[in-house]
């Protein structure tokens, strides 16, 4: 066997110090450091990565790297090749149970490890995931459909077009329910264009995804895929919604409108919040539990609204102290059709902005006001400077999200150039992006620390 099998991806001190020690990549090893001694499988590096690291996955599944000038001592305990693959099963077919389609966009809700790169690849094909998580057979007849196969941040208006078209084609041919997996870090996007470019839905239509890849042990990759599948075939719910975990731990999966929900935390696995309002439902192995009766219920005909259109020359400016009028300038001058402005309080910018929203309303640009404080609304006429805002041509969205705002502008002026008309479509209500109110329980911020506080989340923490 060559050294570039023997110490795959290893290069500089890391690959000086496995052969000081004759540790082969897949073996399992102890290590001994200055400050601990480490077990488990050496793990092959990216093609990318550092040479300063050795890289082993310990019995707790989790991955560890040691750096090889603190290395005091190392031996190999043994060997065992690893091929990393997920084992793939036929589907079964049961003609009781309903079809469901999953639409792969990327993500990892299933995955391997391509240890050559360093990347999770997807397990996509309906026998992969029956291999990966076989409850799914008793839910349903899945069948995948892997649209594309990008990161979230990639996805943009001709994915999003092409999305809403091919949920379109599998309502009207008869699908019980539509599962997108995605990446979570712009699922919000996502679930906000589906919203509006797939009305009037007859079926569920469940995004979901997973804050940790599947090859680690804390995953929730397939229990959301368990619960999404579970939404998708059974749940009474005929609206876009985004599926993942509600609590910390693994009791159940809460089930969020498309535009009222918001990624919060960057590695929590309950991270997706619904912000001014409460989650459509809860969601778990067994059903459903309802928390509100508003929602747009499940039909059995096969009609749907297509609206798959989208103007891309649409921005945010998170306003902050001293931002300069030259700011809003640039987008004006490079043609942008509509601005989302996420402005501080009730919906306030500097003065010094003002010439700039009205060159902004001159050259016919549509300008939204939005709050970057996520909770409560827009109300511009409380205050001088959103009045003045207003009179400049500044509209606000009460308690539109932000993110929202701008999905929704880009879809509005993909229809209309009349900005009455637009204006019009902005602000009325499709799919819950603007509330009449906000329940007093649509804003919960527990801050930490707090004896009172402490004492409640030590009662309900598990």
């Amino acid at each position: 066997m060559s050294d570039k099998d023997t110490y795959k991806g290893y290069r500089g001190i890391a690959l000086e110090a496995l052969k000081k020690y004759g540790i082969r990549v897949w073996s399992d090893a102890r290590i001994l450091t200055d400050a601990d001694t480490f077990e488990g499988i050496v793990l092959p590096r990216s093609e990318t990565a550092d040479g300063d690291h050795i890289v082993i996955k310990m019995i707790t599944g989790y991955n560890v790297g040691i750096r090889a000038d603190r290395i005091r001592g190392a031996e190999e305990l043994g060997y065992k090749e690893a091929h990393y693959k997920i084992p793939e099963k036929a589907f079964p077919y049961d003609p009781k149970k309903s079809r469901v389609v999953l639409f792969g966009t990327g993500g990892t809700i299933a995955s391997r490890l391509d240890y050559r790169t360093g990347a999770v690849i997807p397990a996509f094909t309906p026998g992969e995931l029956y291999g990966s998580v076989p409850e799914l057979a008793d839910i349903c007849n899945l069948e995948t459909d892997k649209l594309f196969g990008v990161f979230s941040e990639n996805m943009g208006p001709q994915e999003y077009m092409t999305l809403a078209t091919r949920i379109g084609e599998e309502i009207e041919k008869g699908v019980r329910g539509i599962v997108v997996g995605h990446g979570t870090d712009t699922m919000h996007h996502t679930s906000a264009v589906l919203s509006f470019m797939v009305q009037n839905s007859p079926v569920p239509i469940v995004m979901v995804g997973s804050q940790r890849s599947s090859d680690r042990p804390s995953s929730d990759a397939a229990l959301n895929l368990i619960h999404s599948v579970k939404t998708a075939a059974d749940c009474d719910i005929a609206e876009v919604m985004v599926c993942m975990f509600g609590p910390t731990s693994d009791d159940y999966g809460l089930l969020h409108r498309g535009t009222r929900v918001r990624k919060m935390h960057s590695s929590y696995r309950s991270t997706f919040r619904t912000l001014s309002d409460v989650p459509l439902a809860m969601v778990n192995r067994e059903g459903f539990s309802y928390l509100r009766d508003d929602y747009k219920k499940r039909r059995n005909d096969r009609e749907v609204d297509i609206k798959a259109v989208f103007e891309e020359r649409v921005g945010i400016l998170y306003y902050y102290p001293n931002m300069q009028p030259d700011m809003m300038d640039m987008m004006v001058e490079k043609g942008y059709k509509g601005i989302v402005i996420a402005g501080t309080g009730l919906g306030h910018v500097n003065k010094p902005l003002y010439p700039a929203l009205k060159r902004a309303r001159e050259a016919g640009v549509a300008v939204y006001m939005t709050v970057q404080t996520l909770w409560g609304y827009a109300q511009m006429y409380v205050y001088e400077t959103g009045r003045e805002m207003m009179g400049l041509g500044v509209i606000p969205l009460q308690n539109m999200l932000p993110e929202v705002a701008y999905i929704k502008l880009g879809w509005a002026l993909a229809q209309s150039d009349d900005l009455e008309e637009v204006k019009d479509i902005m602000l009325t209500s499709i799919n819950g992006e603007i509330t009449t109110r906000e329940p007093y329980n649509g804003y919960l911020v527990f801050q930490g620390g707090i004896p009172e506080v402490d004492e409640f989340v030590s009662e309900i923490r598990r």
